[in-house]
């Protein structure tokens, strides 16, 4: 069987797929705020119930939001795919900084604008299409296919963990397509095989019961210099991490995996340009900063919010200030472990006042680079592009993958129809439409020689 026919499906029923996507996102699924979570549940149901799917909506535990599972039957009955994909989006701030409404998605050149067209909505009704696709054509699909469609991922797929104790039998399958992939500034696919670890926590100081005049700075002790105090304790100038025992666990990358690194392209100064930036972080260039993204673990300040904030001058001492932090983990940390270390260091340098709460947690994962599923994935890549994919061993961002990698057994591998610079998360987020073109037929042609 060749793919051709497959191919042409999709080309001719792209543009409304693109509207699908467009339609698809209009819903406001921000998981941060609970908006357009059982609606928006709804509609994923409805989008696989068009294809044939048998289909159920799961609730999570506590404070997760509900999963929403699918099955199809095909030829090859041994054989099943899974997909994992997110329904819920980001929050669009800061909305003055998008070039048109977050939730009023819109085509302009050869893109589509629109909060969730890239991450992740768009990357659903993109497999949506390959499905129809490989149907029309061959009449069924040629293995089993399940989904996975969280409606929490943005927020750190919470209760993920008792969740899949629960339920995880009905993700068994041989092998899973993770959420999305990214293509490069020229349109080069990748295939990025893994995700980092994450821990996120609030940390908060408290100071007088009210907001104080900034002239009994001299007597009253302000929090916002507490924790700015207590930050810069954490990390260095020169990127350092100071926690005691924090790189614990973390491996040195394999010469096999920085071969990897070595054939990709020099994105990174494509990157930085397109933030108006010269200089990565310590300067690195070219593979070292490909390692440092990939292999390496991060403490990022989110946010800091003390005092006041509005136009002109309000001479204050706050009461209170807090920071959003999370911590990108590598290999073998336990986020748990590094949260019960950061309470120590803020203890040991005497910010025993600076409270801490954990808001997610996920550890890291990664498939085999010689899983024999990478090697079907880039007979796919050829099919769809007309040339290999380059291996990335793990993308930079966090995913509840390691719940499929390890306690389902699962290889996993990311392809899709994003790009370096779509802008995921952040205003303008965008999909180009030849991306959208060929990552579809990406995942057409995988599930093709998954069933091979």
């Amino acid at each position: 069987m060749t793919l051709d026919a497959v191919f042409k499906y999709i080309d001719d029923n792209l543009e409304q797929s693109i509207e699908d996507v467009m339609a698809y996102c209009r819903l406001p699924t921000v998981s941060a705020h609970g908006t357009a979570i059982e609606e928006t549940a709804g509609y994923t149901v409805a989008l696989l119930g068009e294809e044939g799917f048998e289909t159920r909506i799961i609730p999570k535990r506590g404070d997760g939001f509900p999963v929403v599972w699918a099955e199809q039957k095909g030829r090859r009955a041994d054989k099943t795919l899974l997909f994992y994909n997110h329904y819920d989006v980001q929050p669009p701030d800061p909305l003055e900084e998008w070039t048109s409404p977050p939730f009023a998605p819109e085509r302009r050149g050869d893109a589509v604008y629109g909060r969730g067209v890239s991450d992740d909505k768009g990357n659903i009704v993109s497999r949506m299409l390959a499905i129809r696709a490989l149907k029309a054509v061959y009449g069924s699909l040629p293995c089993n296919v399940r989904f996975c469609i969280e409606g929490d991922e943005e927020i750190g797929s919470p209760q993920i963990a008792p969740f899949m104790k629960e339920h995880g039998e009905m993700f068994q399958a041989d092998a899973c397509v993770w959420e999305w992939g990214y293509a490069l500034w020229d349109g080069s696919p990748t295939l990025m095989l893994g995700a980092k670890g994450l821990l996120c926590v609030d940390i908060e100081v408290d100071g007088p019961n009210r907001d104080v005049h900034s002239s009994y700075g001299t007597v009253i002790p302000n929090p916002a210099w507490r924790l700015a105090w207590a930050l810069s304790s954490i990390k260095t100038p020169d990127e350092k991490i100071l926690i005691d025992g924090f790189y614990d666990g973390v491996k040195t990358p394999t010469e096999e995996e920085l071969a990897t690194l070595r054939m990709l392209p020099d994105d990174g100064s494509m990157f930085l340009e397109s933030l108006g930036l010269h200089d990565a972080v310590l300067g690195v260039k070219d593979v070292d900063y490909r390692r440092r993204h990939i292999f390496e673990p991060t403490c990022t300040i989110n946010g800091l919010t003390s005092g006041y904030q509005g136009k002109g001058t309000k001479t204050v001492l706050p009461s209170r200030a807090s920071a959003k932090v999370d911590f990108r983990l590598v290999d073998d940390q336990d986020p748990d472990d590094v949260l019960a270390k950061l309470q120590r260091h803020l203890a040991r340098y005497g910010f025993e006042d600076a409270s801490i709460l954990q808001s997610s947690s996920e550890r890291a994962a990664r498939t085999d680079m010689h899983d024999p599923f990478i090697a079907v994935a880039q007979r796919a890549a050829v099919d769809a592009y007309g040339r290999e994919a380059f291996i990335v061993p793990s993308m930079a961002a966090t995913g509840p993958m390691f719940h499929f990698v390890k306690d389902l057994g699962l290889p996993a591998v990311m392809a899709g129809i994003n790009y370096v610079g779509g802008r995921d998360h952040a205003p303008d987020e965008h999909v180009r439409i030849e991306d959208y073109r060929r990552g579809t037929k990406h995942i057409a042609a995988i599930l093709h020689r998954f069933a091979e």
